[in-house]
């Protein structure tokens, strides 16, 4: 298997981190995955994701688990020809007493080599609610999908996923820059469901102030109707 692609990934984020004084955040990152096939290049996912933050209390107690959010999302993908499809959706956020709001546009490229499957997404979204300042955010993630035994992953087999996200958020006078790796292994139970866990490591706030890291463990189940 050809592993240049991950270890790059994986070293171009710690290039980046390397040196960084940063908050660490831990949690839990569960999500589910439903798509549905349209008819006529077009498809539908569904998606529903919570978040929760594991919080140490004191030396003498044990760790708590606070519930952070629920997102659930809808986006329509359409085919543009065999590689890349350009999709458009909206999200809906509850966290505590508010809730958020999100518009989502993509576009999707998808490249597969010997033994390797390459994805480039490139996104946009913009957030708003009554207790949220509007945010734009412009989004670019490589992907990296290894079959484990073979050329291809088939069913009852397990493979490697690796994502590198690069995300820059704009809200009114304010610029972020956000980095995130995501390591996962998945198996293939049939061609419509399969089951993904890693884990998710964010960066952030390190452009105005000191960096505040998270990492969650994420685990994604993955459903076709």
């Amino acid at each position: 298997m050809n592993i240049r692609i991950p270890i790059f990934f994986i070293g171009l984020f710690l290039h980046h981190i390397s040196g960084a004084q940063s908050n660490l955040e831990v949690g839990s990152l569960p999500a589910i995955n439903l798509n549905s096939d349209l008819g006529n290049g077009y498809r539908l996912n569904f998606k529903w994701e919570s978040r929760q933050i594991i919080e140490s209390v004191s030396e003498a107690d044990a760790n708590r688990v606070n519930f952070v959010l629920s997102d659930f999302s809808a986006i329509v993908s359409k085919k543009v020809d065999l590689r890349s499809s350009i999709a458009g959706g909206y999200l809906i956020r509850f966290e505590g007493d508010a809730v958020i709001h999100r518009t989502i546009q993509q576009f999707a490229l998808v490249r597969r080599l010997t033994g390797i499957r390459i994805g480039h997404r490139f996104a946009s979204d913009q957030t708003f609610g009554k207790k949220e300042d509007f945010s734009f955010r412009l989004r670019y993630r490589l992907t990296g999908e290894f079959p484990l035994s073979g050329q291809e992953v088939d069913n009852k087999e397990f493979y490697l996923k690796v994502n590198n996200e690069y995300l820059n958020a704009f809200e009114r006078n304010s610029y972020d820059f956000e980095i995130r790796l995501v390591p996962s292994m998945g198996y293939l139970f049939t061609d419509k469901n399969k089951l993904e866990a890693g884990l998710d490591y964010r960066i952030d706030s390190f452009v105005n102030g000191t960096a505040v890291s998270n990492l969650w463990l994420a685990i994604s189940w993955y459903i076709k109707l």
